[in-house]
This record gives structure tokens, C-alpha cells and sequence, in this order.
């Protein structure tokens, strides 16, 4: 997930300035900054988190990432980080959202409008979600940029409301950046395969309520995100990342396969969901490293020899937006 390709250190070096990562703490960033640090070691790479989890800090200063301690909803605190002209903006609330909507708003739409501010001369790069699209028809490309972003649920809306105040921002001080529309990065300890392939193991019915995802390599994810500081535009604007669309039916008869299991089904197929093109990041940066074969050959093995979980589900099946 960390080994740079040439690409992205060539992109990496003809990127003006260093890198600053707000809320590097999550799934994604520790393996973003590392991959960041590889292809870039002569860059200041800076982590950016409340950094609760024990020993996360150590690790990431281990490799040369230097680390801020920050509650990025502390607005004088984000005003005192040292202003660095590449911002990758990680942080955001999905999981326990229903629980607490009002935190999950504060995160997704406040703390945006502190980091604009603070950062309006830096090129942003935003991570954002599919989920800001309505659901598309899974027989077809899938939502692409130009889709109007009206989607379900509460979570959801936040996220519209990250990239809209981000947006108004861009607009008024001509920030430069991305909206990063993210489906599902792989890890081998979390995501979509690696909550099928549990099931297909303990024998407990897949929804297939939600009848297609799209799904990224988290290396190939992270890769292209560090490669959109050279894909920036005024004002802001989206970029869906992911890889191409796979019915979830399959992904499970595919893991069953390699698992020496018959998965079980509930629920019908929609004929809708969370689906987007990719095509955009396919121009700019190139096919993937990591094919989707693989991707089950890996999360096969991985978790049929007891390889360890983030034990946190992806919740992918629900259509309601609820989290």
C-alpha cells in the first residue's frame, strides 16, 4: 500500500511545496502519509489528528512523518497550523452519525469552512464519498462528476455540504483542489470483499439490497489522491475514484469460490445503487495497478488464514443512508 510508483513521485516532485494531512489518524491516512514520505523524501509530510489511538503518533514519526496534535474543530487550532501549499483533507464522520447527527454536521460542514479559511492559498485535495450522488442504475456507467448531488440521509447531506462550503470558499479566494469521490478503498482488514468474504466464512446471509459497489485497491486509492495535487482546479471540483463497478452477487460467488463455500443470499437485487464512473481518473492518471481478481485472490487468503480486522463494518448494504 506504500510502495510509490514512478508516476506519483514524478507528480510528487513537480508538485510545488510540502504536505500537510488533517486528520491523518483514520483508515486511509497512516498508509497515505508513509506512501506520501516514500515518494517524496525530501518533502516535510505533516500528520495532523487527535492521534487517540496509542501508538499511532510513534508510527508515523518512525518513518519521517512529522505529527501535529489538533481537534480540527477547535477553530483556533487549525488557524495556528503552519500553512503549507498542500493540504489533504481526511477528516469527516460516518460511523455513529445516526447516533450523533449534530457532531457528524460540526465535522463534515464546520470544520471545512475553519480549514478554507486558514488554508485558502494552498491547493486542498478533499476526501468526499460516492454517497453525495442519488443512486444510479447498476447496468449502467454509474454516476459520473456532472450528476446533480442530491443523495439519502443525513450523513450523506453533510458530505454535500463539505464540498459546498469548500466550494464557496474556492470561489471567493480562487483555492485550487479537488473533491476526492471515494468508493470503498480496500484494505485487507476492512472494506466491502473483506465484510463478503466473513460472511461467505460464518455462513451469514449478504444483502443484496445494495446490488453493486465499485471498489479500489487502497494503494491505487492513495496513489491517485497524492496524484490530484497536480490535477487541481478553480473553483473546486469533483473527482470520483474507485474502480470499476462489480455486483455484489458475484464478488461473493467469486470469494465462495476461492473460500471453498456456497454463499448465502437475502434480499432481491435493486436495480440501483451507490455507483459511479471513473473514467475521468482513468484519463488523468492511467489504468490500475491492482485488478479486482486479485484484489479476491488476496482477501480470500487473508481471511481464511486469520488475518486481523479493523472490526468495523463497511455497512455497504444499507440504502438508506443511515450509518
Amino acid at each position: 500500500m506504500t510502495a510509490p510508483s514512478p508516476a506519483l513521485i514524478d507528480d510528487l516532485a513537480a508538485t510545488p511545496g510540502d504536505l500537510i494531512i488533517l486528520g491523518v489518524g483514520g483508515k486511509m491516512g497512516p498508509t497515505l502519509a508513509r506512501l506520501a514520505k516514500r515518494a517524496a523524501p525530501d518533502k516535510r509530510v505533516i500528520g495532523v489528528a487527535r492521534f487517540s489511538e496509542p501508538g499511532a503518533r510513534a508510527r508515523l514519526e518512525s518513518v519521517g512523518v512529522e505529527c501535529i496534535e489538533t481537534d480540527l474543530l477547535d477553530r483556533a487550532g487549525v488557524a495556528r497550523l503552519p500553512k503549507i501549499a498542500n493540504v489533504i483533507f481526511m477528516a469527516g464522520r460516518k460511523f455513529g452519525s445516526t447516533g450523533n447527527v449534530p457532531l457528524t454536521w460540526a465535522m463534515n460542514a464546520l470544520v471545512p469552512a475553519y480549514v478554507a479559511e486558514a488554508f485558502a492559498a494552498s491547493r486542498i485535495i478533499v476526501f468526499s464519498t460516492a454517497c453525495v450522488y442519488a443512486f444510479a442504475p447498476i447496468k449502467g456507467p454509474g454516476a459520473n462528476e456532472a450528476a446533480p448531488l442530491t443523495p439519502s440521509g443525513e450523513y450523506a447531506n453533510s458530505c454535500v455540504a463539505r464540498e459546498r462550503v469548500f466550494e464557496h470558499f474556492s470561489r471567493v479566494h480562487g483555492t485550487r483542489g479537488r473533491f476526492i469521490r471515494l468508493s470503498y478503498a480496500i484494505d485487507m482488514r476492512y472494506g466491502v470483499l473483506h465484510d463478503i468474504a466473513r460472511k461467505v466464512i460464518d455462513g451469514t446471509p449478504i444483502d443484496l439490497g445494495m446490488a453493486a459497489v465499485n471498489v479500489i485497491w487502497q494503494g491505487d486509492a492513495n496513489t491517485q489522491i497524492l496524484r490530484s495535487l497536480r490535477a487541481c482546479t478553480a473553483p473546486m471540483s469533483g473527482l470520483n475514484i474507485s474502480g470499476g463497478i462489480q455486483r455484489v452477487r458475484d464478488l461473493a460467488i467469486g470469494l465462495g469460490r476461492r473460500l471453498g463455500r456456497s454463499p448465502r443470499f437475502a434480499s432481491r437485487e435493486a436495480g440501483d445503487a451507490w455507483v459511479i464512473d471513473c473514467s475521468e481518473a482513468r484519463r488523468l492518471f492511467g489504468p490500475l495497478a491492482i485488478p479486482i481478481e486479485t484484489l479476491l485472490d488476496w482477501t480470500a487468503e487473508w481471511v481464511a488464514r486469520g488475518g486481523a480486522s479493523l472490526g468495523k463494518e463497511t455497512h455497504f448494504e444499507a440504502r438508506d443512508g443511515n450509518y
